[in-house]
């Protein structure tokens, strides 16, 4: 075990995993993450807790992590490297560990001019892989990127995203093979709407038996609006959202309900998947349905560990 959280007990143990995210306040409420850890808790084998996501200034993950811990529930906490240098990444990942915090996600981060500071300074002192290869470094040699050494043990699940989806398609899986290589322990994918290509980049991630030495977990977004699908198709970089899937929530007549059939659909497809290993759901604004979909896709009930 390298960490110890119940994400990696989870998936070492073969079981498929279930994760799901909680988006922190604009604002200094702790009950904000208590609710919705309180709805989630009982359905997931650990929440992420989102790091200023579309550069809109939140309550930081670190902070909603520990608001989980105290109430019982394994964090992933996300660290974008937009908003801060090698120093403050370090820092903050000590911090963490010294928490209680076992699972960190890697990732870019949005682009500041589509958040609320559009003409904020980003950093990107270094990029997502190497925050990989970084938290890898002092995890396994205990040592700083300066070569220091760390004083303790940095005991974390390495986590990282994968966009199956992003042009160009035959880059994708070089890309996850690199942040693998950097020292990736588990993926979560951008939200699948089109499995048949979601399926073929799973073939070509089995090709190079990357489906052997990495957790992968497909993401998916529930959609609840006509209006939410057509965005995602015409406007969200990266997510592949075929028409048919929009003309089905404009003639349903209880969207809602639609967009969780369609939820439970992809679900059911992704399973079939040879090397899938979980299921990531990001329910934006909608923690709520959750519960809904772990019961009725059969993913119920969560291992005890």
């Amino acid at each position: 075990m390298k960490s110890g959280s119940n994400l990696e007990k989870v998936l070492e143990g073969g079981h498929f995993a279930v994760t799901a995210e909680v988006g922190p306040p604009k604002g200094t409420s702790a009950s904000v993450i208590q609710k919705k850890g309180d709805i989630l808790k009982s359905y997931c084998d650990a929440l992420n807790v989102t790091d200023n996501q579309t550069a809109i200034v939140r309550m930081s993950s670190l902070s909603g992590c520990v608001i989980l811990i105290r109430m019982g529930i394994d964090p992933v906490m996300q660290m974008v490297v937009r908003d801060r240098n090698r120093i403050a990444i370090q820092s903050d990942i000590l911090g963490a560990v010294a928490l209680g915090i076992r699972n960190l996600l890697c990732l870019s981060g949005d682009h500041q001019k589509f958040g609320n500071h559009p003409t904020a300074k980003n950093v990107y002192d270094i990029d997502s892989i190497q925050l990989v290869k970084t938290v890898k470094t002092m995890r396994d040699e205990k040592k700083f990127l300066c070569g220091e050494n760390i004083s303790g043990e940095v005991p974390l699940f390495i986590g990282a995203v994968e966009n199956p989806f992003a042009d160009p398609f035959e880059y994708r899986v070089i890309r996850l093979a690199k942040k693998v290589q950097a020292g990736a322990d588990f993926i979560q994918t951008q939200a699948v709407y089109d499995v048949g290509k979601f399926a073929r980049w799973m073939e070509m991630v089995r090709d190079q038996g990357l489906d052997k030495q990495v957790h992968i977990l497909a993401g998916v977004i529930p959609i609840k609006s006509v209006g939410m699908a057509r965005y995602m198709r015409d406007n969200v970089s990266g997510v592949s959202v075929p028409d048919e899937i929009v003309t089905r929530l404009e003639d349903a007549k209880d969207v809602k309900e639609e967009g969780v059939k369609i939820t439970l659909e992809i679900i059911e497809q992704i399973k079939e998947i040879d090397g899938i290993h979980g299921i990531h759901i990001m329910a934006v604004a909608w923690e709520d349905i959750v519960p809904v979909i772990a019961e009725r896709a059969g993913l119920l009930p969560r291992p005890i560990l």
